[in-house]
């Protein structure tokens, strides 16, 4: 048998796909009531995957073979979290000032 290596693009959208179906599933068995721009997000990025292959169009804001986009895939793990009922928020590091280079 001769058989082709899986399509990257296709695994990448069908693995995206899968996890917008689950956060949507979490928050309606959990009855959390999501924002009107969570329900929109999830619903568009839905389109648009199925549309295109892939949630956005510049290619600065995610790899090439992923079909959502750094932001998007945050945003996502955020609703999955606030559907399961975890409180998760993004931890950011501020900046560090470096000692200025004498010479």
């Amino acid at each position: 048998m001769n058989r082709k290596p899986p399509d990257p693009k296709a695994l990448a959208k069908r693995a995206a796909l899968n996890a917008l179906k689950r956060a949507q599933r979490h928050a309606d068995r959990a009855g959390v009531k999501l924002s009107d721009w969570e329900g929109e997000f999830l619903g568009s990025v839905t389109d648009r995957l199925k549309t295109y292959g892939r949630a956005f169009g510049d290619p600065e804001k995610g790899g090439p073979g992923q079909a959502l986009s750094a932001l998007q895939t945050v945003k996502l793990k955020e609703i999955t979290a606030k559907a399961k009922g975890e409180k998760k928020e993004l931890k950011r590091k501020p900046f560090k000032r470096r000692a200025a280079k004498t010479d």
